[in-house]
């Protein structure tokens, strides 16, 4: 196809735009499907960084950007739900992740890009199904991701008979860190190396540039792409920055440390095919970096938490009142843990209390403050536990009860943070993920029960305080007024539910389950309160009732 130069750049521009576009289409169904889990899984993984890299790459593959997982990062770790051992084996993983993508690219499936968005827009279009449509939405982003890679071949293929252009590509071979930089400005603005590794494989088929040329696009894309997470890191707190930063200085060593063998992997790698030379040049280049540095993983965290340490005020949260060597008396140790008991009580508190608005809202910010308090309370009852059963001596009887006490409350207050965060923090995200709300009458119920919870929430915490018997008989008091409201409102439910109500059918699973949880919640925090009770006089309480 012969074209104008005027149309040669119209070709490889509209091709770069049906390419982005096609991206962002895919990349925003799939993350529609499994963003939250995501989120959630990444929120528990453990310190093991194989399984950081592991999952790295399977979320890139997901997310169709490197640069949008380390932005999701920062905001993880600017929550505190997340540590930087955690994330330095996800940043390597996703350079590897992006690799999927410029590989199916390599595989000379341009040409079927149309046919590939016509189908997968037939099923969209006469499908009633929420899960499919979404999944040919991203199948049609796929599809104009390989047209707009066609049109861009086009373009570049008559690029040879712009003088301009084969001058200042000649230019740039003689100084490749020029074409280095080009690839990362570019790569920066457009948010993604997918596109410039894209433009490149359509260069290197035309003959535009060599494989060597090749590599320092490889090079200037990966760089670029960090400056995603550098942006999102603006006005985070100091985890953010060591996130975006980190994969900033993971990305500027391994460019540092290829840049001067790229003659000797292209040989390696050298083929018949020119698209698949660029494909497996950005292969190498990642997957060989996370052999390279894989064993640093630990060590690296522990520069970049240097690098950039805390502010006085961004400290890592940590107890408070327990942090004394020397104390004088058994009696002054368990005052010290009560006071931290408390403190850990106040978090869960504030728990229970947006748990309400999670359930409305769909904010992931919120819903990150919620995992992070809950690790807070993970920490607190931890310390408190070997804090308590380090200076307590056993034999001594008194000391002995008060301990299990604390244990006991310290414990109570962690499941009941485990429910927030485990049960009712999935269940707002089920809801918001199915689209769908809570009948009016359901949801003015559930407000009227988590009031409840929260007024026994300070009853028990307050008798857990001050020992008062007459506290201890309005939580028992207020408990069982909850469990009568759980079942009325469980009544009501079903009754809606026999009515054939659409709204509360959709939610009947989570509304029911919300109710069992709130009422979990106070079954734990008033454990406590029974325990207390029966060390009193005339105590008579049966708990059955409840």
């Amino acid at each position: 196809m012969v074209i104008g130069h005027h149309s040669i750049f119209i070709f490889i521009l509209g091709g770069t735009a049906f390419f982005l576009f096609g991206m962002s289409i895919a990349s925003e169904n799939l993350q529609n499907l499994a963003a939250n889990q995501i989120r959630a899984s990444i929120a528990k993984l453990s310190n093991r960084p194989i399984l950081g890299v592991m999952a790295g790459i399977i979320i890139t593959v997901i997310m169709q950007s490197s640069g949008a997982v380390t932005s999701m990062l920062v905001g993880l770790g600017t929550a505190g739900v997340i540590t930087l051992p955690q994330v330095m084996g996800i940043i390597i993983g996703t350079g590897v992740g992006t690799t999927v993508t410029t590989q199916l690219l390599s595989l000379n499936v341009a040409v079927f890009g149309l046919p590939i968005f016509a189908v997968a827009f037939s099923i969209h279009f006469w499908t009633t199904r929420k899960s499919l449509s979404r999944v040919m939405q991203a199948v049609m982003g796929f599809g104009l991701m390989f047209w707009g890679l066609e049109v861009i071949g086009w373009g570049t293929a008559d690029l040879k008979q712009t003088e301009f252009f084969t001058a200042s590509l000649e230019h740039l071979r003689s100084n490749p860190m020029a074409m280095l930089a080009i690839s990362a400005v570019f790569t920066a603005f457009v948010h993604s190396s997918a596109a410039v590794i894209g433009i490149a494989m359509a260069m290197a088929s035309s003959h535009l540039i060599t494989l060597n040329d090749a590599f320092y696009w490889v090079y200037g894309a990966n760089l670029g792409t960090t400056a995603t997470a550098i942006i999102a890191a603006t006005g985070s707190n100091t985890i953010g920055r060591q996130v975006a930063w980190s994969h900033c200085f993971y990305k500027t060593l391994m460019v540092c440390l290829f840049y001067y063998l790229t003659p000797y992997m292209a040989q390696l790698i050298a083929s018949d095919s020119p698209i698949r030379d660029v494909a497996n040049a950005h292969l190498l280049f990642n997957a060989a970096g996370a052999i390279i540095f894989f064993p640093f993983i630990r060590p690296g965290a522990a520069l970049i938490e240097k690098i950039f340490p805390p502010s006085a005020h961004e400290k890592e949260f940590t107890v408070k009142y327990l942090d004394r060597i020397h104390f004088e008396s058994p009696s002054v140790v368990l005052a010290h843990a009560e006071r931290e008991c408390l403190r850990m009580a106040d978090i869960v508190i504030s728990m229970i209390k947006d748990s309400i608005r999670i359930l409305d809202d769909d904010d992931t910010d919120l819903a990150d403050d919620l995992r992070s308090r809950d690790n807070k309370v993970d920490l607190l009852n931890r310390e408190i536990s070997r804090f308590i059963t380090k200076f307590i001596d056993n034999n001594d009887g008194v000391m002995h009860r008060q301990m299990v006490r604390l244990f006991s409350f310290a414990s109570d207050l962690e499941s009941a943070a485990d429910v927030i965060d485990n049960s009712i923090l999935d269940l707002a995200r089920k809801k918001h993920s199915l689209k769908v709300e809570f009948s009016s009458e359901g949801w003015s119920e559930l407000k009227g029960l988590h009031t409840a919870v929260m007024e026994v929430a300070s009853l028990s915490v307050s008798c857990f305080q001050l020992q008062s018997k007459d506290l201890a008989a309005k939580v028992v008091f207020k408990k069982r007024v909850i469990r009568k409201m759980e079942k009325t409102m469980r009544e009501a439910h079903i009754e809606r539910l026999v009515q054939g109500r659409a709204d509360t059918i959709n939610t009947s699973s989570i509304h029911l389950d919300v109710l069992n949880d709130y009422r979990r919640v106070v079954g734990l925090l008033a454990n406590h309160v029974y325990t207390f009770l029966r060390g009193t006089e005339n105590f008579n309480v049966s708990r059955g009732e409840d």
